[in-house]
């Protein structure tokens, strides 16, 4: 394996598959059968994940921004558990840790325990994002994995990769194999926002940008494939 620990940031749609909205057990199965494999090779792996299936903040014409995300929050919980209860179901030793203090479901987040759980081969799942409103999941992977020491960030969306337009709208967009953290922000191309893009070019996180409908694309990634987009 290329990459020894990683933050795997994987989109609140990804998990819906092909429906769009909530959870598709089979594509969160697939998921979680693949980071088995990749546990099973000696990586340690955390998770972001994002409550886009269920609610995002922009959802609620004319709520108060903060409580709409908070809501947000709770979707990427409910997504957290799913995952959660997948990889167990695999045999793969799973905590999941948020944000926000919901004791009853979930650890609360403390970085000397999430670094623990990933030596002793743990996956570790954070949700909340970073438990403040106004950040994005996108922010709160990057925040993570610079404060667990992470190789990579690795994206996982329902796009192959980084265009220089939306793929779906324009038959001629173009992908980049490659990218510098300042083109992605001077060019707006919407890799990560641009707080999350910010704090991995100040703390050189190397971002690799790939399609998850086929999940085996984490494994790829994590053996230093050259799959997607890399931005470094």
């Amino acid at each position: 394996m290329k990459y020894k620990r990683v933050m795997i940031k994987v989109s609140g749609e990804a998990l819906a598959g092909s429906a769009g909205f909530g959870l598709d057990f089979d594509t969160i199965a697939d998921i979680a059968k693949v980071i088995k494999k990749c546990a099973d090779k000696g990586a340690q792996i955390a998770m972001v994940v994002g409550g886009g299936n269920f609610w995002r903040g922009r959802s609620g014409k004319d709520m108060d921004r903060t409580r709409a995300d908070h809501m947000g929050m709770l979707a990427t919980t409910i997504n957290a558990l799913a995952l959660a209860d997948a990889m167990e179901a695999e045999g793969v030793p799973t905590r999941v840790q948020t944000g926000i203090e919901m004791r009853q479901i979930a650890e609360p987040y403390i970085r000397g325990k999430a670094d623990r759980h990933l030596e002793k081969g743990r996956v570790v799942i954070f949700g909340c994002g970073t438990g403040n409103p106004y950040f994005s999941t996108d922010t709160a992977a990057a925040l993570r994995a610079a404060e667990i020491g992470a190789d990579i960030i690795l994206l996982a969306k329902n796009v192959d990769g980084v265009y220089d337009k939306d793929p779906n709208l324009y038959s001629d967009a173009v992908k980049y194999d490659k990218l510098s953290y300042i083109d992605v922000l001077n060019q707006g191309l919407g890799v990560m926002d641009s707080t999350a893009t910010s704090l991995c070019m100040d703390n050189k996180i190397p971002i690799r940008v790939f399609g998850i409908e086929d999940p085996e694309n984490i494994l790829k990634a994590i053996e230093g494939k050259n799959i997607g987009t890399i931005v470094e």
